[in-house]
């Protein structure tokens, strides 16, 4: 069946910020404007952040536009293959799935933890109907595809760029601080491998951390970053969903009123975020999770007929995760560095802790970070 005048408005008002409240049964089989990828349809369903979040859900946009070959412009301008739905409450998460399973696309997305339960709900029932769910490797089922990453492997790289930073500045006893958004195993992947990669670098430095307990409190971190700028704390990694743009902020009031303190962005790259003249920007590095190629792995997958319900680990070996250079601050000296660490890594030279259990035993190690595992 080929997509109503009316699909096509409102799948592109969807993509300009609005969330789908409703709206007739329909299937969004291949159409005569779909390019190369007309065979295959896909929903993307993100919470209440959605695709302007500068970070998780924007990586999964960008791979979407990659596989259609299409610009994040002309997307606003259409939706004719693709599209996305916002919940802005997590009660809209079965709602949400149900009717894009009703209407028929090739694959639906769900990114984030957050839609594992609901997923598992709806999927249970569809059995014939392809899912992919963005950050689990817990859920059973034929028809559930799930993208999980090396979040630490990454996180060494950037805890690392902050490290070989401090001493290239000539930092006498540096400080580092972590702002996680809500507690749990996952985050936690994301501290204890980035405190492993300032350790890497010096040995005894001093890390501090701080829980938001929300996704979405910038202020709350803007104060906790300001209150660790104040104190000494040279650079902090955040990993906390919108509530890191607070760090971010703070660490630009800073940089252009002279002071040395850098941000750390996640996800995306974050350099943009953080520019406080044309070219000077705030965030250091970011570590890249690259939901993108998780995206355009799975749409492959149901293009090629090769899809199934699995675990796919996207780490440092299959490119899923990474960091930013952007920044010119970083230079191509520290660069060198970090390349190096990456195919220690990468060749398993270097195996980095996963868990904050594993972690302290490490020698060194801090024994009284906040990171809990699941």
């Amino acid at each position: 069946m080929r997509k109503s005048i009316f699909y096509l408005v409102l799948a592109a008002a969807v993509v300009l910020g609005g969330a789908l409240t409703g709206c007739q049964k329909k299937n969004p089989a291949a159409t005569a404007e779909t390019a190369a990828s007309k065979d295959v349809t896909v929903r993307l369903l993100t919470d209440a952040t959605g695709i302007d979040d500068k970070s998780f859900n924007a990586a999964a946009w960008r791979g979407i536009l990659e596989f259609y070959g299409d610009t994040w412009d002309n997307a606003k301008k259409r939706g004719i293959a693709y599209d996305v739905v916002t919940a802005q409450t997590q009660d809209m998460y079965i709602p949400n799935l149900k009717q894009a399973t009703d209407e028929g696309y090739d694959l639906i997305v769900a990114t984030g933890f957050t839609w594992a339960d609901a997923l598992a709900e709806v999927a249970k029932d569809n059995l014939k109907q392809k899912y992919l769910i963005v950050d689990t490797d817990w859920l059973e089922g034929s028809n559930i595809m799930q993208a999980a990453y090396a979040e630490h492997e990454g996180s060494f790289l950037v805890g690392a760029a902050a490290a070989l930073k401090a001493k290239e500045d000539g930092i006498t006893n540096p400080r580092f601080g972590f702002i996680g958004g809500v507690p749990g195993g996952l985050i936690t992947k994301f501290e204890v491998g980035y405190v492993q990669g300032v350790l890497s670098v010096i040995p005894n430095a001093q890390i501090v951390d701080y829980y938001v307990n929300s996704w979405g409190e910038p202020a709350l971190a803007k104060t906790q970053a300001k209150n660790w700028y104040d104190s000494g704390v040279y650079a902090i990694y955040s990993a906390a969903g919108g509530s890191g743009n607070g760090t971010i902020a703070q660490a630009k009031e800073y940089r252009l009123a002279g002071k040395n303190v850098w941000a750390i962005g996640v996800d995306s790259d974050q350099f943009a975020e953080g520019l406080y003249t044309a070219n000077d920007s705030a965030v250091l590095t970011s570590m890249l999770k690259l939901v993108e190629n998780s995206l355009v792995y799975a749409l492959n997958a149901v293009k090629n007929g090769s899809y199934k319900g699995e675990i796919i680990t996207f780490d440092l070996v299959k490119d899923g995760v990474g960091y930013s250079t952007a920044n010119h601050a970083l230079g191509n000296v520290i660069i060198t560095q970090l390349e190096s660490l990456k195919q220690k890594i990468i060749k398993g030279e270097i195996t980095v802790a996963s868990s904050n259990a594993e972690a302290k035993k490490l020698p060194g190690f801090p024994q009284n970070l906040k990171a809990i595992d699941d």
